[in-house]
């Protein structure tokens, strides 16, 4: 018997149609969305450079000494008015997160003299291969390609972190850069850098830095690296040195 028969000998009503649910899935989908657009905006948009939200240095908290910067890698003009040091790890990902930050630092503030960076070693003793990962980046700086290879290393993270042989994984990034990769295996190999690796680690124990990256504009630490952060307090260190 037919559905159409059945329902006039049984008086049955017929059955509910089921509702289709595709444009209230589609609503809550676009929803999710503009809630996450917006919380990247907050997380990145830099503050007023006056708002009393931003971090200040510590009560009586002294200049940061400056002759430790000699156990970090810098870059940027000496007589620079503000330094920003960044103590990081480069297995850590909330370390590469931030190296988008410390990129667009370069670009509008150190290479117009305005700033200096200071690059810490921090690696962490849970990460296998972030020790291998800062001899790296010092290896390739023999050849004039520190930076380069820190890029790299932040860039290709996920590639490397749970790699058994960093050192072929590494060589291979210093061939990618165009480096004499005998000369940067055997750098490697030798743990040439080692001692100064750890050096930059003290550097922090004595500092109190535990975790990573730990980012500061002269003596103030960021309580939200990134770009919105550390963007508006170098600003208003900038105005401060001006006046």
């Amino acid at each position: 018997m037919g559905e159409a028969k059945r329902r006039k000998a049984t008086g049955a009503p017929p059955p509910p149609r089921q509702k289709n649910r595709k444009p209230l899935v589609i609503g809550i989908g676009v929803i999710v969305l503009v809630f996450v657009a917006i919380g990247v905006f907050f997380l990145t948009a830099s503050p007023d450079p006056t708002s009393d939200e931003l971090p200040v240095a510590t009560p009586n908290a002294g200049p940061f000494p400056a002759e430790l910067d000699r156990y970090g890698v810098s870059m940027g003009a000496d007589d620079a008015p503000v330094v920003v040091r960044e103590f990081a790890d480069f297995q850590c990902p909330a370390c590469a997160r931030f190296a988008e930050a410390s990129q667009q630092l370069k670009q509008q503030y150190v290479e117009s003299g305005q700033v200096r960076f200071v690059y810490f070693d921090l690696p962490l003793q849970q990460h296998d291969n972030a020790m291998p990962a800062a001899q790296a980046a010092r290896c390739a700086g023999d050849q004039g390609a520190y930076w380069e290879m820190h890029d790299m290393l932040f860039d290709m993270q996920t590639e490397w972190s749970g790699s058994g042989s960093p050192v072929d994984t590494f060589s291979r990034y210093a061939n990618d850069l165009g480096l004499e990769e005998r000369r940067f295996r055997r750098c490697m190999t030798t743990d040439l850098h080692l001692e100064e690796i750890e050096q930059s680690r003290r550097v922090a124990m004595q500092l109190r830095v535990t975790s990573t990256p730990t980012v500061l504009v002269d003596n103030i630490r960021l309580t939200r690296p990134g770009w919105g952060q550390l963007s508006a307090v170098v600003d208003r260190e900038l105005a401060d040195a001006q006046q």
